[in-house]
């Protein structure tokens, strides 16, 4: 057999390996493909369907058929004045969230490579500690801390000399309220980013760090020029994940606020989806709600990757 006889011989058993190699990968991970198109697939199609129709409570009971309304639900959406507040008000909110999330769990983070072993250990027990908990009790310790009757704050705000905080309610006002909910939300979501970013930062070989160190390297140009681009891929997770994690922020907002504040003041999308679905028996209008809410965070998500890779691409 020649030599080109055998390249070509090596080259077709080569592309055949790579081709007969090539569903391996969907082999594996079929299953768990098929768990979530159960528990996530079919729920998105019975949204999208439900927002077509006029699914009220007359249709929940049976009473009347449901009629296809096509986009006539998103049109009555779009046209309420309250829907882009509110919209205007959850982008704000979680944004505020996720910023404060990354800056106190990345702090955090670089802090633990910085102390001694036992003051790490008690750090990381009491951050897993606030992960743990679930979202109503946290909500519901926070809002005993700021109780304007009994709560310990206020009482040792007033003791300090501020008189203006006796007996001071926390969620009366629409901006104190929410301030108090995403002290809530960084609380409970910090402790994913801090043990995240750690684990990335201990992965970077020491030589990296000892020689920005010796550069005369400040902690902030170490983290900005140092650890922040070696630490990209970590860092694109978990702002995805709070952005995900804080867009739909349901909870904190329902039990702190009691379903949305006075006159609804501190309503975000999703608590605007409930209260609009169950509280006004508007079902369409809810699912409608949900749509948009999957369509935003659809479009983030994929924007945010395309333009680090980009990002990624230019450097």
């Amino acid at each position: 057999m020649s030599g080109a006889s055998t390249l070509s011989h090596a080259r077709i058993t080569r592309t055949g390996k790579r081709r007969s190699g090539g569903w391996t990968p969907w082999l594996y991970l079929a299953p768990a493909l098929a768990v979530l198109g159960g528990l996530l697939v079919y729920p998105i199609y019975q949204l999208g369907l439900i927002s077509l129709l006029e699914y009220t409570q007359a249709q929940v009971s049976g009473g009347e058929p449901t009629t296809f309304q096509g986009l006539a639900n998103y049109a009555e959406l779009f046209g309420d004045t309250r829907f882009w507040q509110v919209l205007l008000a959850t982008v704000l909110f979680a944004a505020a969230c996720v910023l404060a999330t990354l800056a106190v769990g990345c702090a955090l983070a670089v802090l633990l490579t910085r102390i001694r072993a036992l003051p790490r250990l008690a750090l990381m027990l009491a951050a897993l500690g606030a992960w743990a908990t679930p979202a109503i009790t946290g909500s519901t310790v926070w809002l005993f801390l700021f109780d304007p009757d009994f709560g310990p704050v206020d009482k040792v705000l007033s003791a300090l000399g501020l008189s203006g905080f006796a007996h001071y309610s926390w969620t009366y006002d629409r901006y104190t309220a929410f301030a108090l909910v995403l002290l809530e939300v960084v609380w409970c979501s910090f402790p994913f980013v801090m043990v995240t970013v750690y684990a990335g930062i201990r992965a970077i070989p020491g030589e990296v760090l000892e020689a920005a160190a010796l550069d005369g390297a400040s902690q902030w140009r170490t983290w900005r020029s140092v650890l922040a681009p070696m630490l990209r891929p970590i860092l694109v997770v978990v702002t995805l994940q709070s952005v995900i994690w804080d867009f739909k922020v349901f909870t904190q907002i329902y039990v702190m606020t009691n379903g949305g504040g006075i006159a609804k003041q501190n309503l975000v999308l999703n608590v605007y989806a409930y209260q609009t679905a169950f509280a006004s028996a508007q079902y369409s209008l809810g699912s409608a709600i949900g749509v948009v809410m999957l369509l935003i965070l659809l479009a983030v998500s994929l924007g945010y990757l395309r333009l680090l890779r980009r990002q990624g691409e230019e450097l």
